[in-house]
């Protein structure tokens, strides 16, 4: 299964509670633990200016959509072994599809 259309206010919900702690959304928030999302989808892994990615994510060499933050998102740690970031992933699908829904929004 891949990404379908979700819920917005589930994916704002989501957002807040489980990653606005280490991303921001808006152009010029700057980058913090994470690096910022803002233009996300279409960008290349590891390409945020300012941001000290691991070899693994700048190597990894996708591109951000729906259906590769859906993978991502279940285990980034799987997806992209050695990378830094700390979160164990989103196991529902449905989470996914609500939280991917929301950056669609959130960082256009």
């Amino acid at each position: 299964m891949g990404f379908s259309a979700g819920d917005l206010k589930k994916g704002e919900k989501l957002f807040t509670t489980r990653c606005a702690q280490c991303h921001t959304l808006k152009d010029g928030e700057g980058n913090k633990i994470g690096p910022a999302l803002h233009g996300l989808f279409g960008r290349k892994t590891g390409s945020v200016e300012g941001y000290s990615y691991t070899d693994a994510n700048k190597q990894k060499g996708i591109e951000w959509n729906e259906d590769t933050l859906f993978t991502y998102l279940e285990n980034p740690k799987k997806y992209i072994p050695g990378t830094k970031m700390a979160f164990g992933g989103l196991k529902k699908d449905a989470d996914r599809n609500n939280l991917i829904t929301f950056l669609q929004k959130a960082t256009s």
